[in-house]
């Protein structure tokens, strides 16, 4: 697994295309430079190693996806970045 960061700085975990929270939550699929959702709505696009939200690329949806939960990570917080866009709503 490697670790994506939101964009002030909580991890989440990677396996392929899909994206789980630091406490092992499913979050969704990835799908380029995208996340989306269980229900295949847009949760936000991968910059480097940070996802963000952005209200332009809001109307992009996917397809409905699921995983099982995963093992939490110990991973550390990093610095909040100061890229455009808005924190993800995603669980912790």
């Amino acid at each position: 697994m490697t670790n994506l960061y939101t964009k002030n700085g909580r991890p989440l975990q990677r396996s392929g295309d899909q994206l789980w929270s630091r406490s092992g939550v499913y979050l969704g699929r990835i799908s380029g430079d995208r996340v989306y959702d269980t229900n295949g709505r847009y949760a936000g696009t991968i910059d480097g190693d940070r996802v963000v939200y952005r209200s332009t690329d809001s109307a992009s949806v996917g397809s409905t996806s699921s995983a099982a939960p995963v093992v939490g990570s110990a991973a550390a917080s990093l610095v909040g970045s100061a890229i455009w866009g808005d924190e993800p709503d995603f669980p912790d």
